[in-house]
């Protein structure tokens, strides 16, 4: 990705998410999200609209799953699921969301309860500039409850960063980082890990990351050809990955509890009943900030 255009892969989760928005029937649907369409480019939107006739909703869907398998089911249901969480969250009485590399994610303005609490959408600015000018067109204005913080994770420091945008390291707060690991460098990831464990004891950081063994070719995942070469002719590349089962250890070194961890075949049976292969080396996991007790040894 570059400075000057928004991230290709924000759109395909963007598409992914306009086109389960769409299909019926509507009681099927895991979500909706009635801001994605917004953020497609006109042929994908025209896509979208001939995808509310039921039978070709279901071609398009087959055609995505063929080209690149498990890519579509694994991110509607990743989203059901993180989705799932923040509710819970909110529940639970956290009272601040800072969500690390949002894309054109806008759980913020489709979820109930989250216009009652202070949010931070961090992003790169070619993305988050397109992302505030499309809200602007649908909404009229920018949710008031929303600080949009322009930052490039690699380059830039995001404790600074999120000072000057008023965030309160002492109120409890639910971190979310999906889609964005996976495209950094390891010492961009350790560095802001480190700054999450920071944060008020309670807090969650709710995250996406690739097996490692997807990068190095120690482990053998289907459909990861065509999908590699797809990352690679939109620029965006992955570049880190973690191995689940040092996973623990790798956030207890940080400062984080693991509290849960699933891989992409377990939360699309979880939400689709889906037994299709593909982007089982994707996969989402929660860790907390412990309390000064539970961190000592």
């Amino acid at each position: 990705m570059t400075p000057q255009r928004a991230s290709r892969t924000a759109e395909f989760m963007a598409l992914f998410r306009a086109l389960e928005s769409v299909r019926h029937p509507v009681s099927a649907r895991l979500f909706d999200d009635r801001f994605a369409r917004g953020f497609l480019r006109p042929s994908l939107r025209a896509v979208v609209d001939v995808s509310r006739v039921p039978v070709v909703g279901r071609a398009v869907a087959a055609y995505i799953d063929r080209r690149w398998p498990g890519a579509r089911s694994s991110g509607i249901a990743r989203t059901r699921l993180i989705d799932d969480l923040v509710q819970e969250a909110l529940r639970d009485g956290i009272a601040q969301l800072v969500i690390l590399g949002a894309g054109f994610d806008c759980r913020a303005c489709r979820i109930a309860g989250l216009e009652r609490r202070q949010v931070f959408e961090v992003d790169h600015a070619g993305t988050q500039a397109m992302k505030t000018a499309r809200l602007r067109r649908m909404l009229g204005a920018l949710p008031p409850h929303v600080v949009f913080v322009p930052l490039d994770f690699a380059r830039q420091r995001l404790d600074q960063a999120l000072d000057a945008a008023g965030f309160d390291p002492a109120t409890r707060t639910l971190w979310l980082w999906e889609g964005v690991t996976n495209y950094l460098t390891e010492d961009a990831v350790d560095r802001t890990l480190r700054y999450v464990a920071t944060s008020a004891a309670g807090s969650r950081l709710l995250f996406t990351y690739v097996h490692r063994g997807v990068l190095d070719g120690s482990t053998a995942f289907a459909g990861t050809d065509a999908l590699v070469a797809t990352l690679q002719r939109a620029g965006e590349p992955w570049t880190f990955g973690i191995d689940p089962l040092r996973l623990g250890d790798f956030l207890a070194a940080r400062g984080l509890a693991l509290a849960a961890d699933a891989g992409a075949a377990d939360y699309r049976m979880r939400y689709l009943g889906d037994a299709m292969r593909g982007y089982e080396f994707y996969r989402a996991a929660l860790a907390e900030v412990p309390s000064p007790e539970a961190a000592r040894p």
